[in-house]
């Protein structure tokens, strides 16, 4: 009697309405719509693979803004690179001093870290950020290489999907004191050959600025395959050439692998 009503059961489970079944699966986790449910029936898995269910799921879960102007090439991957969304760097905020970082040049007093919003600086606009780097009068600059498999992006899917990989790096000057800024990131192969390249020019912060916080930004679209590594390093120096802690600062840097930016018509 138990393994026909359990028949029974399922059978119905079956015959669910399409719209009401998708209201449904909508509900369950990816991982296990993926790995069990698609396994239950052709209507099942019919459903599981639709754009319809995964763009449902981007919608619930705040995904998609709203004034998003195009579709994404794939609903699917689009959920899955917005839920697994992290910083691939790490320490970037200062909390743990030094830690993952190389130190390619320390020059003047070398590099160091303050408090927030430190002397005659301003406040962070993310209240949670409450650490930053600092140069000195010599040139400070500090990287990371980011190795994507280990971070869980398999050759296969960087290759196939080539989804957006997205740059932002924060730096402030002190009121002051005059000091420059720079950033270089690198996608690189397999050999360590650049792939791509962001570099842009140098920024100067004159003496007596407002002492706010900026935002330098890229995103890296359609790089083609072999990507394999991102190579991210940042830095500068003060320009008054003052003996101690008056160059640019920096904190809350950031590398994400992201879906498509659905608000521009053409990816940058």
């Amino acid at each position: 009697m138990g393994a026909q009503q359990t028949t029974q059961q399922s059978s119905l489970w079956t015959r669910l309405p399409e719209d009401v079944l998708l209201e449904i699966l909508a509900l369950v986790p990816a991982v296990d719509l993926i790995h069990r449910c698609r396994l239950v029936c052709s209507q099942w898995k019919e459903v599981i693979d639709s754009a319809t269910l995964w763009k449902l799921k981007c919608q619930r879960a705040g995904y998609i803004k709203k004034d998003y102007k195009k579709h994404p090439k794939d609903w699917k991957i689009f959920y899955y690179l917005s839920s697994h969304k992290k910083n691939l760097l790490q320490n970037p905020c200062a909390l743990e001093k030094f830690n993952s970082w190389t130190i390619e040049e320390n020059g003047g007093d070398l590099w160091k870290v303050e408090k927030l919003p430190g002397d005659l600086g301003e406040n962070f606009p993310d209240e949670t950020v409450t650490k930053y780097f600092v140069t000195s009068f010599g040139i400070c600059k500090k990287s990371q290489l980011i190795d994507l498999k280990k971070m869980g992006y398999s050759n296969k899917f960087m290759d196939t999907f080539q989804p957006d990989i997205v740059i932002k790096d924060w730096y402030a000057a002190r009121k002051d004191c005059g000091c420059q800024y720079e950033l270089v990131v690198q996608l690189l192969s397999k050999k360590k050959t650049t792939i791509r390249e962001f570099a842009p020019e140098k920024v100067f912060i004159e003496q007596w600025s407002d002492a706010c916080w900026r935002q330098m930004t890229c995103r890296f679209s359609n790089y083609g395959p072999g990507v394999r590594y991102i190579y991210f390093q940042h830095g500068g120096n003060d320009t008054q050439f003052w003996a101690g802690w008056y160059g640019v600062r920096v904190t809350n840097s950031s590398v994400t692998i992201e879906p498509e930016d659905l608000t521009l018509y053409e990816n940058r």
